[in-house]
Formats: C-alpha cells, sequence, structure tokens
C-alpha cells in the first residue's frame, strides 16, 4: 500500500484514510497539517488489485460505511467525514 508520511508532533499513531478527489478529505488533510501532528495517509482510490481490496476491507472495519475521510487514531479512535472540532479535541491541537 503507497502510504504517504507526514512529519510532525506525535500524537500517536494517525493514519488518514481518502479520496484523492475528495473535498473534505483534502480538507482534513489540510488540517492535520496545519495542527502540526504526524500523520500517515493513503489515497484509496489510486490504489489497486490485492492493496485496494486489502485497504477497503481494513476502512470497512473502522468504518462499516466505507465513507471518506476516514481518519483512525491508534487502531480505537475513528473520525469519519470533516469534523474539525472533535479532531482538533482528540489530537490535542
Amino acid at each position: 500500500m503507497a502510504v504517504e508520511h507526514v512529519d510532525g508532533k506525535n500524537r500517536g499513531h494517525v493514519m488518514l484514510y481518502a479520496l484523492s478527489t475528495c473535498g473534505w478529505c483534502a480538507k482534513t488533510k489540510e488540517l492535520l497539517r496545519q495542527t502540526g501532528v504526524a500523520f500517515d495517509y493513503v489515497y484509496v482510490d489510486l490504489l489497486e488489485g490485492k492493496d485496494l481490496n486489502d485497504t477497503i476491507d481494513i476502512v470497512e472495519k473502522f468504518n462499516p460505511s466505507g465513507s471518506f475521510p476516514t481518519l483512525v487514531i491508534d487502531n480505537r479512535k475513528v473520525i469519519v467525514g470533516f469534523r474539525e472540532q472533535e479532531i482538533r479535541e482528540v489530537l490535542g491541537a
């Protein structure tokens, strides 16, 4: 899977599952950058084959509706959609 990393403050493992064409995904990614939090992200729509299927399975484990953006923190906390206040609260940003 083609995971990209953005350096910043460690607030646990922060993983963003996004679509390259999704405006709310872009807003979530930009919010994470603005807050200075380290995070990983993957554009699910740019994956193919097994990587795509495996990643969709992971997203649906955390977010059964399979919608984007899906933000996963430490494999425990899940935020679906662009929820600025909740993201800021959870990440202490």
